[in-house]
């Protein structure tokens, strides 16, 4: 977790001074009331179909396969910041067998802690979909920043003044960062800094016609550059 903290010099796209909800430059961006209706219409529309059309057969299978291939519950839950870092709770099919580090060590390669299926889960990105009931519940947006787990927020904002404005607004089960090469481990703090800057450019560029091109996006990240997610 420490790797990250080694940098050589500071972007001046973050201030050292302004922290919260304020933009890089300085500018306070609030959201268009018309366009967070358009946006949570959309995510209720699309979580409803997903989970009455796919999740109510993919539940009960994959349910049966993850109590098979080891002990302990089907789904994992983590406390994790929402919009205004109020903290929900982000579920997953779980993929590793149960570990006391679960909430302040990430997945690595070659981690030893992840099931056989955990690793096909996490391949497919399957493991995220139960996060459409989080959608469906208002706590997540299926296009946003990804949540990080709280100590790992708490660790980044210390290095990154403005690193809670990506808690302006809901976050996502797939984001500009993870389709434009920042997904899995934090390794440097290059690789976290570079999540941020993209989702700090989400935050401010958000439409409808960016949330289109970041779900092909996804969809192409996931069957062909799926390289990082282990």
């Amino acid at each position: 977790m420490e790797k990250f903290l080694h940098k050589h010099h500071r972007s001046e796209y973050f201030s050292k001074k302004l922290t919260g909800y304020v933009g890089p430059d300085g500018a306070v961006y609030l959201t268009d009331p018309r366009k967070l209706l358009v946006n949570r219409c959309v995510d209720l529309s699309l979580s409803f179909l997903f989970l009455t059309l796919v999740f109510s057969w993919l539940f009960p299978l994959l349910g049966l396969l993850i109590k098979l291939d080891s002990p302990g519950p089907i789904l994992f839950r983590q406390l994790r910041h929402g919009k205004g870092n109020k903290g929900f709770w982000c579920y997953k099919f779980r993929t590793m067998k149960r570990n006391p580090e679960a909430d302040t060590r990430q997945a690595s390669k070659d981690d030893q802690r992840v099931t056989r299926l955990g690793r096909f889960l996490r391949k497919t990105s399957l493991d995220e979909t139960p996060q459409f009931i989080n959608v469906l519940l208002g706590d997540m947006s299926i296009i946003g920043p990804r949540p990080h787990a709280v100590p790992m927020n708490y660790l980044f904002s210390k290095e990154i003044s403005n690193y809670m404005f990506r808690h302006a607004v809901k976050p996502g089960i797939t984001g500009l960062a993870q389709v434009r090469g920042y997904r899995g481990e934090v390794l440097d703090f290059f690789d976290i800094h570079g999540r941020v800057r993209l989702d700090h450019f989400y935050i401010k560029n958000w439409c409808l016609f960016l949330d289109l091109k970041i779900l092909f996006w996804t969809v192409s990240a996931v069957l062909f550059k799926n390289t990082k997610a282990y």
